[in-house]
C-alpha cells in the first residue's frame, strides 16, 4: 500500500466538494459543539470561583463555628494571624411589619464588614450609615422582594425578635452571596450590636458564626490551614480559604457539567448514526469508482486508506467547526450568561474542554465509520460489470468488530474519567446501548411487518406504497428510527425524571408534610406552645424535640471523612437530639434502646440506612463535636428514619445525660388542616415569642422545586441538541432516499397516481416510522427514568403520561416534517426525465 498514492486520490475526490458529506459534517459539528459548550461553561465558573475567591468568601480565609461564638483564646489566635478580622452571625428569623410576617435570612455584621468588596444599596449610601439607623432606631437593609412581601418601603419600621429596626435601603448587591448557602428566605443585614437583648442569639439558638480573615501579603494558606486545624482542634471549627471559596457551588457545577456531558455523549451516539448512514450512502455511490481502482491494481489496504483519509479530513473540519461554535458562542454570550449565574464566571477558550470534546469526537467518528470503511475493502473489480450497489453491506470481519469494541471501551473509560462519576457514566453507556439495540430490533420488526402486510393492502394504494418504501430494498428505516429514537429516548428519560422528582416533592404534601417547622423554642416556652396547639381543633398533630447541632469528627478514632468519604452525614454539621423513652413512631431495626431511666455513659442511636451507606453499625464509636466539646459514644441501636415525609427526623439520638448542661433550644413540627389555621398559629406564636422562627414547609419545598426546574431546563437544552442531531440525521436519510422515492413517484405518475395520493403515501411512511420510533423511545425513556428515580434519586416512580405522549407526538411530527420536506422534489420531477436518467 502506498499512503502517498492514497492521499493523492483522496484529495482529488475531495476537490469535487462536500456533496454527500454535509450531514456527516453537521453531526460532527453539533456533537463537538454541545460537549465543548458545556465544558467551557464549567471551566468558566471554576475559574471565576478561583480568581474571585476572596470576594466570594468575604476575605482571604474564614473560620466557621456552629451555634456559638469564638472563645477568647480562639479569637486571640485569629487576631494574631490576620491583619483584619470581621465577625458575622448568620441565622433565620421572622421579620414582622404590622400583620405581615415573613421568614428572612439575617446577616448580623460588625463594623469591619465587608473585608472585601462592597454592599450595593438603593438609595446609594455606605453600609455603616444605613446600619446606624435613624430616629433612635437601628437601621437595616434587606432584599427588595422581602420589603415587597412585608408591604414596607424605605423609612418604615419592622421587627426582628424583640428589636425594632428602620429600613434604610434595599440590597442591590451582596459581596459574598456564596456564603449564604441554601437560604429559606430573602436576605436582611443588620448590625450585630443591635441584636443585644433581642433573644435571637441567646445560648442554644440556631445560628452560624463566621470569622473572616484578611491575611498578610504572601501568606502560605496551606501552612495556615494546618495551624488552624492544630490550634482549633476539638472545637468544631471549620477552616475555608479563597482557594475554595464556594465548595458546594463548585461541586454542584461539576456534577451538573458531568451530567450534561453525558447527555452530550448521547448526542454523539445519535450523530454517529448519521455519520455512519452518510458514509454508507456516499460509499454506495462510489462502488464503480472503487471497482475501477481495483482493476488498476489498487489493493484492499489502499482502497481503505483512500476513504479513511477522506473521513479523517472531514472529521477534523467538523471538529474544528464544532470547537469554534461550542467555545465561541459561550464566550460571545458570556456577559448575558454571567448575569444569570449566582457565581462569577470568566468565559474564555479553555484547553481542557476542547481536548475533551475532541477526544470524544475522534473516538465516536472511528466507532461509527470503521465498519463501512472495512466493507469497502471487499469491493471487487467485477462490480463494474455486475451493477453492484450494496457493496458496503454485510459482516466486516472479527478484527473490525473487536477494534470497534475496543474504541467503545476507550470512549466509556474517557467519559468516566472526565465526568468524575464512573457509575453514572457506565449506566448511561448501558442505557445508550440498550436503547440502540431496542431501536434496531424495532426497525427490523417494522421492515418485516411492512413486507408481510403490503400484499394484503391491494385496495389501499397509498398505505401499500408507504409499506413498500419501508420494507423495500435500500430502506432507510433503520437509521431513521435509530437516530430519532435515541434523541427522543434522552428527552423522554429527562421528562420522566423531572416529573417524578416534582411529584415526590409536592405530590403528597397535604397528606404527609407538616405546615411549619418552629425553631429556637426555648425550654420555658414549650409548655405554652404545646397548650396552644394541642387544643386547636385545626391542628392534627404536633411533634417536638430538643435540638442541638454537632459535627461528626471521628469514627472509631479515625477522621470521619476518611471512614465515609463524600457522604453527606460527615459533610458539615448535623442535627442532634436526645430522648429517654423511645420516641413515638420510632422503629428500632438493630440493637436495643437504653430506656427511660438510663443515666450511664453516652450511648448513640443512629439512622439505619445512613449507617449502612457509611459502613458502620452496632458497637462502632462516634465522636460528635457539640459547641466545641467532643462527645464519644458507641452505637447501641439503629432506627428507621424517613426523611421523605419532610417531618422530624434525626440522624443522631443520644441519651439525655450525655448532653446534660449543653445549652439548646427545641424544634417542633405542626400539621394544620387549613390556611386559616396556619395564619392564626403563625400570628399567635410569633406575637408571644418573637425569638421563635417559623419555616413554612411549602415555601421551602417550592424553592427546591424551582431549583429542580432550572436543572431540568438545563438538561432539556442539552437533550434538545441530541434531538436536533437526530433531525439532521432524518434529513440525511431522506436525502439519501430521495433518488429511490423520485423513481417510485415517476412510475406511479405514469400509472395514473395523483400528486395528492403520492404525497399521502410519503406522509404515511413518515408517520409509521415516527410513531414506531416514538413508541420505542417512550419505553426506553420510561425504563431509564425508572432506573434513575429508583436507584439514583431513591424516589417512587410512576409514568408521567403528558410527557410520555408528547414524546410520541414529537417523534411523529419530526419525521413527518422531514418526510414532507423531501417529498416536494420527487413530486415535482417529470416522469420522462427521471425514467430516462434511470436507464
Amino acid at each position: 500500500m502506498s499512503v502517498a498514492v492514497a492521499a493523492r486520490i483522496a484529495a482529488r475526490e475531495l476537490r469535487g466538494g462536500l456533496r454527500g458529506f454535509r450531514i456527516f459534517l453537521g453531526c460532527v459539528i453539533l456533537g463537538v459543539a454541545a460537549i465543548a459548550a458545556v465544558g467551557t461553561l464549567r471551566e468558566a465558573v471554576r475559574t471565576g470561583l478561583a480568581t474571585q475567591g476572596a470576594e466570594l468568601l468575604g476575605g482571604d480565609a474564614e473560620i466557621e463555628l456552629t451555634y456559638r461564638f469564638a472563645s477568647r483564646t480562639e479569637r486571640a489566635w485569629m487576631e494574631g494571624t490576620a491583619t483584619r478580622l470581621s465577625e458575622i452571625a448568620d441565622f433565620r428569623s421572622m421579620a414582622v411589619a404590622g400583620e405581615a410576617r415573613e421568614l428572612t435570612q439575617v446577616k448580623a455584621v460588625d463594623a469591619a464588614y465587608p473585608l472585601v468588596g462592597t454592599v450595593g444599596l438603593a438609595p446609594d449610601m455606605a453600609l455603616a450609615t444605613a446600619l446606624a439607623g435613624s430616629g433612635g432606631l437601628p437601621g437595616a437593609v434587606m432584599e427588595p422582594v422581602l420589603a415587597t412581601r412585608l408591604g414596607i418601603a424605605v423609612g418604615d419600621g419592622f421587627r426582628l425578635g424583640d428589636q425594632r429596626f428602620i429600613l434604610m435601603a434595599t440590597i442591590t448587591r451582596e459581596p459574598d452571596p456564596s456564603r449564604a448557602g441554601f437560604g429559606l428566605g430573602p436576605r436582611s443585614i443588620v448590625a450585630k450590636s443591635a441584636l443585644d437583648g433581642s433573644g435571637l442569639l441567646s445560648p442554644g439558638s440556631l445560628f452560624t458564626s463566621r470569622y473572616r480573615l484578611d491575611l498578610p501579603e504572601g501568606a502560605d494558606l496551606d501552612t495556615l490551614a494546618a495551624r488552624a486545624e492544630a490550634e482549633l482542634s476539638g472545637s468544631g471549627a471549620r477552616w475555608n480559604d479563597a482557594r475554595n471559596a464556594s465548595p458546594r457551588v463548585a461541586e454542584f457545577v461539576t456534577r451538573l457539567g458531568a451530567f450534561l456531558v453525558l447527555v452530550g455523549l448521547s448526542g454523539l451516539a445519535v450523530g454517529g448514526v448519521g455519520i455512519s448512514a452518510a458514509l454508507r450512502a456516499y460509499l454506495a455511490e462510489k462502488v464503480h469508482v472503487i471497482a475501477t481502482l481495483r482493476t488498476l491494481g489498487a489493493d484492499q489496504a489502499t482502497v481503505f486508506m483512500i476513504y479513511f483519509l477522506q473521513v479523517a479530513v472531514l472529521a477534523l473540519l467538523g471538529i474544528a467547526g464544532g470547537l469554534i461554535l461550542g467555545v465561541g458562542l459561550p464566550v460571545a454570550l458570556g456577559p448575558l450568561i454571567s448575569a444569570r449565574l449566582p457565581v462569577p464566571a470568566v468565559f474564555a477558550a479553555y484547553p481542557a474542554p476542547m481536548i475533551e470534546a475532541t477526544l470524544y469526537s475522534v473516538l465516536s467518528v472511528l466507532i461509527f465509520t470503521l465498519w463501512p470503511l472495512a466493507r469497502v475493502r471487499e469491493v471487487r473489480a467485477a462490480a463494474l460489470y455486475r451493477g453492484a450497489t450494496g457493496a458496503n453491506e454485510g459482516w466486516p470481519g472479527w478484527r473490525w468488530v473487536l477494534a470497534t469494541a475496543a474504541l467503545f471501551a476507550l470512549l466509556v473509560t474517557a467519559a468516566a474519567l472526565f465526568s468524575g462519576n464512573p457509575r453514572l457514566t457506565l449506566w448511561t453507556a448501558a442505557g445508550i446501548l440498550g436503547a440502540g439495540a431496542l431501536l434496531w430490533l424495532a426497525a427490523a420488526a417494522v421492515v418485516g411487518a411492512a413486507r408481510a402486510w403490503r400484499p394484503r393492502l391491494r385496495g389501499r394504494p397509498a398505505l401499500g406504497w408507504a409499506l413498500g418504501a419501508i420494507g423495500g430494498p435500500g430502506s432507510t428505516a433503520g437509521p431513521v428510527m435509530l437516530a430519532l429514537g435515541l434523541g427522543l429516548s434522552v428527552l423522554a428519560a429527562v421528562g420522566q425524571i423531572d416529573g417524578n422528582l416534582r411529584r415526590a416533592i409536592a405530590g403528597d404534601l397535604p397528606e404527609r408534610a407538616p405546615s411549619f417547622f418552629f425553631v429556637d423554642l426555648q425550654k420555658d416556652q414549650v409548655a405554652w406552645f404545646l397548650e396552644r396547639l394541642e387544643t386547636d381543633p385545626g391542628v392534627s398533630r404536633v411533634d417536638h424535640a430538643p435540638m442541638l447541632r454537632g459535627i461528626i469528627s471521628r469514627i472509631n478514632d479515625r477522621p470521619a471523612r476518611e471512614v465515609a468519604p463524600g457522604h453527606w452525614v460527615v459533610e458539615g454539621d448535623r442535627a442532634v437530639s436526645y430522648a429517654g423513652a423511645l420516641p413515638a413512631r420510632t422503629k428500632i431495626t438493630a440493637g436495643a434502646w437504653w430506656g427511660a431511666g438510663y443515666d450511664g455513659p453516652p450511648q448513640l442511636s443512629f439512622a439505619a440506612e445512613e449507617a449502612a451507606e457509611m459502613g458502620i453499625g452496632i458497637g462502632d464509636e462516634i465522636t460528635v463535636n457539640i459547641l466545641g466539646r467532643d462527645i464519644t459514644a458507641p452505637i447501641t441501636s439503629l432506627r428507621e428514619v424517613d426523611f421523605s415525609s419532610v417531618g422530624m427526623g434525626f440522624i443522631l439520638l443520644m441519651n439525655p445525660s450525655a448532653l446534660a448542661g449543653a445549652p439548646h433550644s427545641f424544634i417542633a413540627t405542626v400539621y394544620a388542616d387549613s390556611p386559616a389555621t396556619e395564619e392564626a398559629i403563625l400570628r399567635d406564636v410569633t406575637d408571644r415569642y418573637p425569638n421563635v422562627t417559623a419555616i413554612n414547609v411549602r415555601d421551602a419545598l417550592l424553592r427546591v422545586t424551582d431549583l429542580l426546574a432550572s436543572l431540568a431546563s438545563a438538561t432539556s437544552w442539552g437533550a434538545s441538541v441530541t434531538l436536533l442531531t437526530g433531525f439532521l440525521v432524518l434529513i440525511g436519510a431522506a436525502a439519501a432516499d430521495a433518488r429511490a422515492r423520485r423513481h417510485e413517484a415517476a412510475i406511479l405518475k405514469v400509472l395514473g397516481a395523483t400528486r395528492a395520493r403520492i404525497l399521502v403515501g410519503l406522509a404515511l411512511r413518515a408517520l409509521i416510522l415516527g410513531a414506531a420510533a416514538g413508541l420505542v423511545a417512550l419505553g426506553a425513556g420510561i425504563l431509564g427514568g425508572w432506573a434513575v428515580s429508583r436507584f439514583v434519586m431513591e424516589t417512587e416512580f410512576s409514568v408521567i403520561w403528558p410527557s410520555a405522549l408528547g414524546i410520541i407526538a414529537g417523534g411523529t411530527g419530526v419525521t413527518l416534517l422531514a418526510g414532507l420536506g423531501h417529498a416536494l422534489g420527487p413530486l415535482a420531477a417529470r416522469p420522462a426525465r427521471v425514467l430516462r436518467a434511470q436507464e
